[in-house]
């Protein structure tokens, strides 16, 4: 239980006891599905139908026929808004992506808003562990609560079921404040080079892979630029993907200068009129000064021999790590410009509230978030679908 009066603490000095524990947490690699799981506790019985557990509630039951009334407008909206069988889809693969982290979620605030008839301080610390069970983060989570506290004043909201509608649409306005514009920066008639970052594990050479897919649907021509040449069979695993979605890739031989990959994949870019340059990279950890010295190196060649060009720099991350994943944004912010994120197996994690502070307190765009292992399994990140997709 979180005490009440925590909320009062000046929020300056909680982001720097985060900043400095979350340093302490940081890894080499993501931490493993199978660790991951065990850490979380999971329980399989969490996974039954919410029909099955109200069958034996008539508390729940009636809760939920309220919840249904309170979010039947949304629901509509978003089936009206989505026309065709692919928007419609893609609404269904992020639900389906956050199942693990739905079934905590949801579940906690059902309970929650069900058994507490008073909106007092109670209620309102429950609240606060349920969000930060989900990785939200101590920061977004106090916001979000002294928010919704706000507007249950101005509302004068009586009953706790009445709170439902409002925690989603300040939590959909909370991811909305810096992700207003999370489009690439991609202009016509001009090159666009994407730098893509990240440190071993995160899936970053199949989210290239798969980033490179979407491009090319959406009439870009495409080059790969596998500047990747320490890693094992990295060279080999792109290629694949470039394959796949019939892409030209630029490579060299294993243990050579990625810099003179880079040079090359600029040329050719160049020559062949190429709207988009996707350079991937070693993955190797963030503090270790070879691998800054590689990004200062390939940001100093693509300024010099692209000059002009449309850039972006993203950092993989991987949902299943939680706050790992802030504290490696945070060390990365530290040594390059990052211009935006890419959130990977999310449809493996309860963690999928770490968007929040990653966007929110981190202040960096989260552009698309990686819902499974196909090739169109890369979705463009939309702050009101994916908090939908939440609750």
């Amino acid at each position: 239980m979180f005490d009440f009066f925590k909320r009062k603490k000046n929020k300056e000095e909680i982001r720097k006891e985060e900043e400095i524990d979350e340093t302490e947490e940081v890894v080499e690699s993501p931490i493993e599905d199978k660790e991951v799981s065990e850490e979380e506790g999971y329980d399989k019985s969490h996974d039954l139908s919410l029909e099955e557990e109200l069958e034996d509630n008539n508390e729940l039951e009636s809760f939920d026929d309220k919840i249904d009334t309170i979010n039947k407008e949304e629901i509509n909206t978003n089936e009206s808004i989505d026309d065709d069988a692919e928007a419609t889809g893609f609404f269904a693969k992020i639900k389906k992506g956050l199942t693990k982290t739905r079934s905590q979620f949801s579940q906690g605030l059902t309970n929650l808003f069900t058994r507490n008839v008073k909106i007092d301080d109670d209620l309102y610390d429950e609240l606060e562990e349920i969000l930060i069970s989900a990785d939200i983060g101590m920061t977004s989570t106090l916001e979000i609560v002294d928010e919704l506290m706000d507007e249950i004043k101005k509302r004068s909201i009586k009953e706790a079921d009445q709170i439902y509608p409002v925690l989603k649409e300040i939590m959909t306005s909370k991811l909305d404040e810096n992700n207003l514009d999370n489009n690439l920066n991609i202009e016509d008639n001009n090159l666009s080079v994407i730098l893509v970052i990240g440190v071993n594990g995160v899936g970053k050479t199949t989210t290239i892979g798969k980033l490179a897919n979407n491009l090319k649907k959406e009439g870009k021509n495409v080059i790969l630029a596998a500047a990747d040449t320490f890693r094992a069979a990295a060279i080999e695993q792109l290629g694949e993907w470039a394959e796949k979605s019939d892409i030209e890739m630029i490579s060299h031989k294993e243990g050579s200068d990625p810099s003179a990959v880079v040079f090359d994949a600029i040329k050719s870019a160049k020559a062949k009129n190429a709207d988009v340059l996707i350079c991937d990279t070693a993955g190797r950890l963030h503090n270790k000064k070879n691998l800054m010295k590689e990004l200062e190196k390939i940001n100093k060649t693509i300024d010099t021999h692209a000059k002009g060009a449309s850039r972006d720099n993203l950092l993989v991350l991987d949902a299943t790590t939680g706050q790992n994943a802030v504290s490696q944004l945070r060390e990365f912010k530290n040594v390059t410009d990052i211009s935006g994120l890419i959130l990977t197996k999310l449809d493996g994690t309860a963690k999928g509230g770490v968007i929040f502070p990653l966007q929110v307190e981190l202040e960096v765009p989260v552009k698309y978030i990686g819902v499974g292992e196909g090739i169109n399994d890369l979705e463009k990140f939309d702050s009101k679908t994916f908090v939908e997709a939440m609750f």
